[in-house]
Order: structure tokens, then sequence, then C-alpha cells
């Protein structure tokens, strides 16, 4: 297959002179969206309207006698086809791909024209359109676009799955056959060694494999499954599957039939500036954050199908998918009914070889009850593909149920009430639940609110999590989301970003971020919910601050003397809960101050009560404790104050320097100072330094973080950034952002040359942090 993604001509508002050769406004590469737009108050309207795309390709004399199919993976929304001047097709969904053949109109040895002409409005004739959607989504031919030459005998589809944990099942379909003819199947390793071979046909197929290795998130084996179809020309087609069962019992979804709880997040397919438009490498990279840097098991595609790269990179690292057709609430009228469910079997049809699917979304997200069109979604759905079971997304209780997996957004929690809500008053059906929603817009957190929303934000998450786990009635949770993301007016913030991910826009990991990576092993996890500075807190008094960890317990340290050492308690589901500091006195009235026995405790008491209550609202018990503990050990008020200023109030004294340390099989495994920031540098993480020229652009996102001198965000850093680039690389987006939150990014792509570049980062409190780029390869014309 062909990636034919470079020099499309392209124009913004379409005329019919543009189908026969008319001028065009630019030329354009693919992935490609239909408009620039800011990363704050972004209009919708910018990328709504009627566009045109147009290529020339060719076609050798050599390929006569093959039959010649045009494919697009992704265009938004309603695309009308058009080969040699000739209408070929419509297709009315911005999120499932589509293809023709185009064999009787191939003109070899000639110059042959595709022509699209595409409507990017929020057309209410099809979903997810109709009414309020809360996410943009943008215009253009997004994905990739391609040539499929194949044999006049081909094979046209095949859907591999396993039965069991050493059979491969292929329902395998042919064209341009008779149905007799026979197919060569071979099943190869990962170190492309075979693991068995045999013939096949036409139809279903059952292949023993012996001995293989399960596919599991923690152990994410794939298998080369090599069709040939022999004829005169012969047609070998290469997939890729994991040997992975999925079924459900009445509170769980099995995984090789066993209970496997999904721990994951929400996704939208967007980014800065670019909308949906980023090439393969930046869909891969949120799969691999997911997974490595987040420490999830699962992700919901919110709310349609998403980039076959980004499902390649879930099947790659063992990532549980839950994918849904395309629709926000609103169910249309007859016509927009049935393309829901045109949408159902082509995302089904389109989805199911990727190991890491394991749930089929057939409901409108959020929709009301519609029995009639969701029996037939779901029939579609168990017709296409009987091995896995179904689900839909809803936000009220005691809905109908025609799925296999009752999903709920559960956004009962408000910090006080329980993490979610118990499963007999969510549905009375003996089917599992899943929570699909939580926190989000109840609690929206931008990177730079104060350190108590921050805190919270993470803690909520871990509420959620913690709830659902423990009660051994949730078959796993979705929260609320991956990033933040710009949305439609009747949302978000007054800037049109709805700040309700754990993640900024840019992939910079908010204190929310921690909680999720701190319930993996991968890595030592230590992050402080507060700087620790005074002048963040109220009357200056230091209070409760928690650590987001996966190490066995903190050990606090001010300045070098050790204070106390803390675990985490109360937390029964979470595999390491967050771990709450609510002592910073600890043992330094014993080590500093010469204090001990019942002096120190009462002294140690009065000053914690004082840190939580104020100086001047101790209550009558502590008051009493204290003048009995000044008469019993002749202490004077000016000692009281000394100690109260020293290790509460702290107002114009030295500041301290307090220091956490996590152990880890009581050993130290991790560090983190915070202290006052007198020295600010940058850090740069690229996605890659070494991109790719050929058949499309590549690109790399670049994530910035102004940090202290102890490497912590700089949260108060709001500095301007500016961004300056040399070699064959060009910025996408603007070139100079306002750091928010201490954080920000940009994106790279490259120009259709092989080269060395380098991006300087720039502000006016820091160094230059320069980056070298290498671009290999070169465009394919």
């Amino acid at each position: 297959m062909k990636i034919i993604d470079n020099h499309w001509d392209y124009i913004s508002r379409w005329t019919d002179d543009f189908l026969y050769g008319g001028p065009a406004e630019e030329t354009v590469r693919l992935p490609h969206t239909v408009k620039i737009l800011p990363l704050h108050d972004a209009d919708s309207n910018d990328y709504q309207g009627m566009v045109g795309y147009r290529k020339t390709v060719e076609f050798d004399a050599s390929e006569n006698g093959r039959r010649q199919f045009l494919q697009f993976d992704g265009a938004a929304h309603i695309a009308e086809v058009y080969f040699n001047e000739k209408k070929i097709m419509v297709h009315k969904c911005g999120y499932t791909g589509f293809r023709t053949e185009i064999t009787d109109l191939v003109m070899y040895g000639e110059k042959n024209t595709i022509v699209l002409k595409l409507d990017t409005s929020e057309n209410p004739s099809v979903p997810p359109f109709g009414f309020v959607i809360d996410y943009l989504t943008y215009g253009g031919i997004y994905r990739d676009v391609k040539i499929d030459s194949r044999p006049y005998a081909y094979i046209e589809d095949a859907f591999l799955y396993t039965p069991d944990l050493h059979t491969l099942h292929i329902s395998l379909k042919t064209s341009g056959t008779d149905g007799s003819e026979k197919v060569h199947i071979r099943v190869l390793d990962q170190k492309g060694n075979t693991v068995t071979e045999t013939e096949g046909s036409e139809g279903e197929n059952e292949i023993p494999c012996g001995t293989v290795s399960c596919w599991t998130p923690e152990s994410p084996v794939l298998y080369t499954c090599e069709i040939t179809l022999a004829g005169k020309q012969q047609d070998v087609q290469n997939y890729t599957f994991g040997f992975r069962t999925i079924s459900t019992d009445e509170n769980n979804i099995l995984l090789n039939g066993q209970p496997y709880f999904l721990r994951g997040l929400n996704r939208h397919q967007c980014w800065p500036y670019a909308g949906y438009a980023m090439p393969a490498s930046l869909q891969k990279e949120d799969a691999r954050i997911l997974k490595e840097e987040l420490g999830v098991n699962a992700v919901r595609t919110s709310h349609y199908p998403q980039s076959h790269d980004f499902l390649d990179a879930c099947d790659s690292l063992g990532i549980l998918v839950f994918t849904e057709i395309p629709g926000w609430q609103h169910i249309g009228d007859s016509d927009w009914k049935k393309q829901a469910m045109i949408n159902t079997e082509d995302m089904v049809k389109q989805y199911r070889n990727h190991t890491s699917i394991v749930l089929w979304g057939v409901r409108i997200n959020e929709s009301q009850d519609d029995d009639e069109l969701y029996r037939e979604t779901n029939r579609i759905a168990h017709t296409l593909d009987p091995t896995r079971p179904t689900s839909g997304v809803r936000y009220f209780e005691n809905s109908s149920l025609l799925e296999d997996v009752y999903s709920y957004n559960d956004f009962s929690h408000d910090g006080k009430a329980p993490g979610c809500r118990r499963k007999q008053d969510v549905t009375k059906e003996k089917k599992p639940l899943l929570i699909t929603e939580s926190n989000g817009h109840m609690f929206p957190t931008k990177s730079c609110d104060r350190w108590e929303r921050r805190q919270e934000h993470a803690l909520r998450h871990a509420r959620v999590m913690d709830s659902a786990m423990k009660d051994h009635e949730h078959a796993g949770v979705f929260q609320w989301c991956m990033f933040d993301y710009p949305t439609h007016r009747d949302f978000g913030s007054g800037d049109r970003i709805c700040y309700h991910g754990v993640m900024d826009s840019f992939r910079n990991p908010k204190l929310a971020a921690a909680f999720y990576a701190s319930q993996s092993e991968t890595a030592p996890v230590l992050e402080i919910g507060s700087s620790m500075d005074i002048g963040d807190y109220d009357g200056g008094h230091l209070d409760t601050v928690y650590a987001f960890t996966n190490c066995d317990e903190v050990k606090l340290y001010r300045g070098n003397d050790f204070v106390k050492s803390f675990v985490s308690q109360g937390w029964k589901g979470l595999k390491h809960g967050p771990v709450k500091i609510d002592d910073l006195i600890g043992e330094l009235l014993e080590s500093r101050e010469n204090l001990h026995g019942k002096q120190e405790k009462l002294v140690h008491d009065a000053l914690l009560s004082a840190q939580r209550n104020g100086n001047g609202h101790l209550p009558l018990k502590t008051m009493m404790q204290l003048g009995w503990c000044m008469i019993r050990y002749g202490m004077k008020y000016s000692d009281g104050a000394s100690l109260y200023g020293k290790y509460v109030g702290g107002w114009g004294g030295e500041q301290a320097i307090w220091k956490f340390v996590g152990i880890k099989n009581s050993k130290p495994a991790v560090t983190v100072i915070k202290a006052p920031e007198t020295k600010l540098h940058l850090e740069v993480k690229a996605s890659s330094c070494v991109l790719h020229e050929g058949s499309t652009y590549d690109a790399a996102a670049f994530r910035i973080r102004v940090l202290d001198e102890y490497n912590n965000t700089a949260v108060y850093a709001q500095l301007p950034v500016s961004f300056k680039v040399s070699g064959p690389l060009k910025i996408i987006g603007p070139d100079m952002v306002s750091a928010e939150g201490g954080m920000c990014g940009t994106y790279l792509k490259t120009v259709g040359k092989e080269g060395t570049g380098t991006l300087t980062v720039h502000t006016a409190q820091t160094e230059d942090a320069v980056i070298e780029i290498t671009v290999k390869g070169r465009e394919e014309l």
C-alpha cells in the first residue's frame, strides 16, 4: 500500500472550477488541518466550510491488469471523492476510513487526478452533529491517503481472533476467485520464527498454534500472520495479533479468563494549533505517555474511533482500548440514525484486528435510551465481531441495557461524597459496571492554580479510583481526562479550554498525573502537593500536604534534621495511596530543642494545633495544657512565641528547606527538595530528536517546563518563551508563547529535506535550551 500524502493542491473555499484544474491557493502535505488555531480562544467557525483537495498520481503501465483502490484513513467530515473528474463515492463520517475501487478509471502512463470536496462544517445531518458538542471537530484530510494496488484475485478481508489461548481463528474473504482457492497461512513470532503453517481457504479457518505467549498489558506479545493467496500474481497480506480472550461475568471484564480491572483515562485526538492533523509518530507518542508516564493500562477513545497508528501503539505497548461510535448526547432523525449504524459497521470492520480493543461502544456518548437504535447497533457489532463485549456510555442510572457492560459517567464525587455510586444504585442488571468518566468538569484545574486546588484535583482522582477498586463491583474506571483540550463556547473556561486534564494541552504533567504514575512500578515516583512556601498559605501557616508516590514510605527532613516518616493509610483499593504528611514538627523538638517526654509531647501537640487552627484560635483544652506546661516546666511566654515562630509561623524567619525522601525496599529511591526559588532553568523534552522524511512529513513534540534549582516546576514563572528554528524544520504554531504554570510546548515538522537543525528555546530569566534534531530520508515524490 502506497501512501500519497505529498503535493496536494488545496483551496479553502470550494469552487467547481477546482474540480477541472482551476487554481489552488497552496500546496500542502497530509495530515492537514484547514486552519491553524490559537491555543486560547479558538473559534470553531474558523475551520468550518467547503474546501477542496486535489492530487495528480501516475500508474506505471506495468500495473495494468491489477486492481487499484483509493483509500482515505480520515477526512473530516463529509467527503465527495472524484477520480478523473468522475464522482465515485460519498463518505459521511469524519472518524472512519473509506476506500473505493478505481481500477476501471485508471489511465496508465498518464496523469490521473484525485479531487476531494470536503464539507468541514458541523453538519447536523451526520453524527456527532445536531446539537452542542464538548470538543472541537477540526476539518481537513487529517490522516493518510493511500493507493492499494492488488492482483485481480486478492485477499479482501481477514478477521483474526483467538477463541482460546492456543488457537487462531481467521474469517477470510477473497475477491476475484471462485471461493475454492487455497491460501497459505503462516504464523510467526516476534523473532520471525515460524510457529505454525498450514493451508486454508475462504470462510472460517481454525489453526492450532500449540504453546504460545498470551497478550496482556504487562506482557503484550504480538504475532504475525502471513496469508498468501496464490494465482497469476500472489497476494500476500500480513496481520499482527495477540493471543488473548475477552469475556465478562457479573462484575468483571475477564482478560484471558481472569478478572482484570481497567485503570485508565479518556483521550481526545487533538493537539494545540494543528487540531487532529498530526502524523504517526505523535499518535504513537500519546500511547507511550499513557503507558510509560501515566502508568495506566487502559484508554477510552472519546468519543469516536481514532488513528490506527495510535491503536497500533496500544497493541504493542499493552493498553486496553474502549472505542466507540462518533456522537455526543444528541440523536438525530432516521437518516442520522442510519449513519450511526453505518458508523458502527465501519468501526468494527476497520478496527477489529487490533488486539488492544476490548470493548465496542455502540451508543452515542451520554445519549438518552433509544432501544430500537441501540438494539441494531449492538446486533451489528456482535454479528461482525462475536468475540468482544459491547457497551455504551450513559450519564444516568438504570438505563435500558442492551449491551454486555453498563458504562456510566459517574460525577457524584464532590470532594466529600464517596468516590463513586454503588452498583445497586446505578443498575439492577447482573452485568459489569464500568465508570467511563469522573471528575473532569466537576473540578477543572489549571496548571497555574493554587497548590490547594492542584492537590485536591489529584486527590479526587485518587478517591474515585480507590472507591471503585475496593468495592469489587466495578470493572474499571476511565477518568476524565488525559489532557486539557479546546472546546466550543458552550463549555470550558473563558478561553474555551476545558481544563479537565491530568496534563496540560502539551502533555506536561499536572500534579494529578503523579497520582496515575504512582500506581505503576516502572520507576520511583514522588511528587509533593505543595511548594512548602509560607506565602502560599493563609497566615503563613504550613499545613497538611500529600505525597503521591509508589514508595513504601516517605521520610521528611527539615534541612538535615529528620522530622518524621509517613506511610500511606486509609486507602483500601489503591496499590499506592497518597501519603498524608500532617506533622511538620515530628522529632525536631527533641533533636533541636532538647525537649523530652511529656513536655515534648505537650509542646508538640500545641504547635500542631496552632498550625491547623491559627494562633488566635487554639482550643480551650490546648490552652489549658500549655498553661500547665508553663507552670510545670518553667516555660515563659517568650519561649512559646519563639517556638511558634520557628516551627509554625516562620514569617520573616529563615525559610526552611524541606527534603522528602521516598524509601523503596528499605533504601532511598527518590528525593524531592522544596525551597524558595532563586535560580531557574529550562527543561525541554522532545518526543524524538530524529525525524523521518518520506511519503509524508514527520513531527516532534517539545514539552517545556521552567524548573527551579531543585528541579521542581516553577509554577509562578509565567514567562514569555520564544522559539527559533534552523535547518530543514518548521514550527507548527507561534514562535512565542507564555509559560502557564511554568509549562508550555511547541511542535516542529519536517519540510521535505534531510539534514540537521536546531530548536532554540529562550526566556529572559534562563539560559537558552538548544535541541539538535536530525532529519533522515528524503521526500518521496
